[in-house]
């Protein structure tokens, strides 16, 4: 089912008006339907449409880690409606030379962060899309963000960064996850 942007512009201007503004002054005649054209592009990631599938192909003899760093994000905390940013290490280990496309990791990456979730749901949903589609004998998805819901309200940490990790098949496996850790500049110290 396709988002309802006029639902959303109708909450926009509920919440305004439970904060005493007037709709009517200059700066915030358009914003309940500028709001709500963002939130929609913010959370793009919930039309199953956007949800592009991993294309592999054969590189003859490269059975070793593959790492794709620091792909930038951007999702939504379903539990305060405010934005979590960041940035994520994917690392996989090919079975049978099958290697993915770099660009639609980034592209799986950056659609699954487009929707209201938690980081750690994030993290575990993108590892075990990757795992299945991309059929390696192993992932490492290991996210780092700022949390809005942390930095401006609550407790107001500001340089606070939640960092989460999810590891599938070989890459739970001490040797191989050390050697990853190490490759994506992390702590080899996890145990």
């Amino acid at each position: 089912m396709p988002m309802d942007l006029n639902k959303i512009e109708q909450g926009v201007r509920l919440i305004l008006e439970g904060i005493d503004e007037d709709l009517d002054r200059e700066g915030l005649v358009d914003t309940p339907c500028r709001t709500a054209k963002s939130i929609a592009e913010l959370c793009r990631g919930m039309d199953p449409a956007s949800a592009r599938s991993i294309s592999t192909f054969h590189a003859e003899g490269h059975d070793d880690l593959v790492i794709v760093k620091d792909i930038s994000f951007a999702s939504i905390c379903e539990h305060h409606l405010l934005p979590y940013v960041g940035r994520c290490d994917v690392v996989y280990l090919p079975a049978d030379s099958r290697i993915a496309g770099l660009s639609a990791i980034v592209e799986t990456v950056e659609t699954m962060a487009a929707r209201l979730t938690t980081q750690e749901r994030l993290t575990t949903e993108i590892a075990d899309r990757l795992m299945q589609e991309i059929q390696a004998k192993g992932v490492m998805v290991v996210m780092e963000a700022e949390h809005m819901c942390l930095a401006i309200r609550g407790v107001r940490k500001r340089d606070s960064r939640i960092v989460t990790s999810a590891m599938r098949g070989y890459l739970r496996r001490l040797p191989t996850r050390t050697e990853a850790l190490a490759l994506i500049g992390r702590s080899t110290s996890v145990r």
